[in-house]
């Protein structure tokens, strides 16, 4: 077998990179012939449609890459297979993706926002995103390099280290958070909440807006919002640096962090929703909060990226829920438990360790994406 990869590759820092990357690592170790290509070079994506000959081109991102992961492999006579995330609205190329044989997708819950928006669900097949165990693990709270990610962030000893991960935190539920830390503020230990997000204009903005929410809510001294780039290295130290990984997002299609926490044997403050319904086990690996609320549209505004012209509308027969939101009493309720009873987490943490190796572990998963493969392309 003999397979193409299509991803930002060079390898980013991003999520949609790291699932490639992980891929690739693993059909490599399987014994696999496997390369992978920036999915947006077309010259190079060309160079190796002739030379390799892949029996499989797979790439990596949303409906909106379709030209790039879908359509210029099929030009060049190659099979393509995409590897899809939601995002909002699947606004255009059904037709090409329901002539596919096979699409992959990162968890139940994107599988039906893909049937939700016309695409049969006949050959799409679920693919979770790979987890490297070997690299995110159980650590000493005593371990120098966690010491000096708590210190180099302000955590003081004693305090307990709440954390959140994301481009932007308010997409991964930081103000849900924040809300159900001000209702428990004075009923636990010391605590600081991370936030660790990306430098970006955008990150920018909703970082004041979240940092504004803290100070009406009273808690601003004790929320620490880190914003700097850094690589894929450094994030196995930051998740051992904290006590409890929250992270109730608003959209998640897999919930790579959350993972990562698992696999760190912390445990997890979620949302009972989207693919974290695939990836935690509420109660044994994590504690998930009910959904507030869904915010709904009736239409939604595109353009180029999405293969139209700008600014064009199209509007819904039947109103779409595009985000959601966590009930922050819950979430109040599950970090009441776990900031207070050190044993509830220990027990949280080495459940979810266990379950990510057995499951999501990147080695795990390059072997299912074979089998998958074989059964619906006969490609061996």
């Amino acid at each position: 077998m003999k397979v193409l990869l299509l991803y930002d590759y060079p390898a980013s820092p991003s999520g949609l990179a790291t699932q490639g990357e992980l891929l690739l690592k693993g059909l490599i170790e399987l014994g696999v012939d496997a390369h992978a290509v920036n999915g947006e070079s077309p010259l190079e994506k060309e160079w190796y449609y002739r030379w390799f000959k892949p029996d499989v081109v797979v790439g990596i991102g949303y409906w909106g890459h379709t030209p790039d992961l879908i359509l210029h492999p099929q030009k060049h006579g190659m099979q393509p297979v995409p590897w899809l995330v939601a995002n909002g609205y699947i606004a255009n190329y059904q037709d090409t993706l329901n002539n596919l044989p096979l699409i992959l997708v990162t968890s139940n819950w994107v599988k039906e926002m893909y049937v939700r928006d016309g695409i049969s669900g006949d050959n799409i097949e679920v693919l979770p995103v790979g987890c490297d165990t070997n690299t995110f693990i159980p650590v000493s709270p005593y371990d120098p390099q966690v010491l000096a990610v708590r210190a180099s962030l302000g955590v003081k000893p004693g305090e307990l280290m709440i954390l959140t991960v994301g481009g932007d935190a308010a997409s991964k539920g930081a103000q849900e958070v924040m809300h159900a830390l001000a209702a428990i503020d004075g009923k636990v230990p010391d605590w600081k909440y991370v936030c660790k997000v990306w430098p970006q204009r955008r990150t920018d903005l909703q970082n004041e807006a979240d940092l504004t929410l803290a100070k009406e809510l009273g808690i601003d001294k004790k929320v620490i919002y880190a914003t700097s780039i850094n690589s894929r290295n450094f994030m196995p130290h930051l998740i051992g640096a904290c006590d409890i990984y929250a992270a109730p997002s608003r959209l998640e299609g897999f919930g790579m962090s959350q993972v990562e926490a698992n696999a760190c044997e912390k445990p997890v403050i979620s949302m009972k929703a989207m693919g974290m319904l695939d990836t935690m086990i509420d109660g044994e690996t994590a504690l998930l909060a009910n959904v507030a609320q869904k915010i709904v549209v009736d239409h939604v505004i595109l353009g180029k990226a999405a293969g139209y012209e700008e600014n064009h509308r199209v509007d819904f027969d039947i109103p779409r829920t595009v985000d959601y939101r966590a009930d922050s009493g819950d979430i109040a309720a599950h970090l009441l438990r776990l900031m207070n009873e050190p044993q509830l987490r220990t027990q949280f943490g080495k459940a979810g360790r266990k379950r990510i190796v057995e499951h999501f572990d990147y080695r795990v998963v390059a072997r299912k994406f074979v089998e998958i493969i074989q059964r619906k392309l006969g490609v061996n």
